[in-house]
């Protein structure tokens, strides 16, 4: 999927793909100023909240350096039906924003079309699950205290400014659940410094960080954070231990009362088996079978109720495996292994290319019946309806699939 994000944050980065990621901390700025408001702007974060049930802690405000208690933000109402419902109030947040004070709100992605497809072309570009967080700070409030991510950044300022203190790392690669602590960040800084807005920075899992507008005065900061969660061998180990059931070494009960020959066989046998397990699993087969299995986000469907679909879109969290076999063309996705008819391959292509597809074109373009191929891909949930807020987040940051040719 070609999405102008990408390409804004590779050459900002001066990336040439996603190989960089977490290697070293790197700045710039995007070519592209006017995709920024395109991404996010403070009244459209703020109409989001206002429309939105949210909760916290996806939802949450600071101040002071502290965090805010829930009730002094939401509202709790309730209808004549005496259904509880809790909604942000609009006009304490404005009062808290004239004061000064940092809002956050969590995976934005669930709520905006156009940061949810821009999520998902990072993830097909990344092969990472990416999430995306706004952060927006008024005045001359303060952010978080110094702290570390256990996952890459890429921060986009898109509105504002905000200054930034970046260190290295105290600990290499640290995890949410680890066998030591780390608490104690560098006390030499790799850089500091005020974000504009089109400016970039990768921040990489580890490195100590914090923002404040503190030196700022009036105005105000709106910047995104996304979040690429990368796989560990920890991770690979985890599902290593799925795999080992297979096994009946594995499954059999551990010799406690035995002889010390009995239990040093045992031990020996099942020292042999993790071996055969290692090299039938590697991690290679770890990742690609992550990306097949991961389930697709949820996407309107209305079946066909209020007529057929005129356009589709993949949605599946990584791109699909597609696999011509002479006559036969296997697609593999969302924990599904679907076989088409050869003839269907370049609409599949098509179809499968994570931008938005008209479907009557498809089918003059390739000569199949795209209409039930479409059915079958939303069907089985690897496309979705083009709906108008679905299609709003591919307008103008996703070129169309306009032929089948060289894909």
């Amino acid at each position: 999927m070609q999405h102008q994000l990408v390409h804004a944050i590779e050459s900002a980065l001066g990336w040439d793909g996603p190989t960089p990621m977490g290697s070293a901390f790197t700045r710039g700025s995007i070519p592209t100023p006017a995709l920024l408001p395109r991404l996010m702007t403070p009244v459209r974060l703020l109409d989001t909240v206002m429309r939105r049930g949210l909760s916290h802690p996806q939802f949450r405000a600071f101040q002071d350096g502290r965090e805010l208690h829930p009730g002094e933000y939401f509202t709790d109402t309730v209808t004549r039906r005496g259904q509880g419902i809790r909604f942000a109030n609009m006009t304490r947040l404005g009062a808290l924003m004239r004061e000064g004070c940092t809002l956050v709100l969590d995976e934005l992605d669930f709520f905006d079309p156009t940061l949810e497809v821009a999520c998902r072309a990072l993830q097909w570009w990344s092969r990472e699950l990416v999430q995306v967080n706004a952060y927006l700070t008024t005045q001359d409030a303060a952010g978080f205290a110094l702290h570390w991510d256990d996952h890459d950044v890429v921060i986009m300022q898109v509105a504002g400014e905000k200054s930034w203190d970046v260190r290295g790392v105290s600990r290499p690669v640290p995890m949410y659940r680890d066998a030591e602590p780390n608490n104690t960040p560098p006390e030499q800084s790799i850089w500091r410094g005020t974000l504009k807005a089109g400016d970039v920075m990768h921040i990489p899992r580890g490195h100590w960080h914090q923002a404040t507008r503190t030196d700022s005065g009036d105005g105000y900061s709106l910047h995104l954070t996304f979040g690429f969660v990368k796989r560990t061998g920890v991770n690979w180990l985890t599902w290593l231990v799925d795999q080992c059931r297979r096994e009946e070494t594995f499954r059999t009960d551990l010799d406690r009362w035995g002889t010390a020959e009995g239990k040093s066989e045992q031990t020996a046998a099942l020292a042999a088996a993790t071996a055969r397990l290692v090299e039938e699993f590697p991690p290679a087969a770890f990742l690609a079978t992550r990306e097949q299995e991961r389930t697709a986000a949820r996407h309107v469907q209305t079946s066909g109720l209020f007529g057929p679909p005129t356009a589709v879109v993949c949605v599946t969290e990584f791109p699909p495996l597609v696999e011509p076999d002479g006559e036969h063309v296997t697609v593999t996705a969302t924990g599904k292994r679907l076989t088409f008819h050869g003839k269907a391959l370049p609409a599949l292509r098509l179809f499968l290319s994570g931008a938005p597809v008209e479907i009557e074109q498809a089918g003059i373009e390739t000569g199949v019946n795209a209409g039930e191929l479409a059915d079958i891909l939303i069907r089985e949930g690897l496309c979705a309806e083009l709906t108008d807020e679905l299609s709003s987040g591919y307008t103008g940051l996703v070129p169309p699939v306009l032929s089948s040719n060289g894909l």
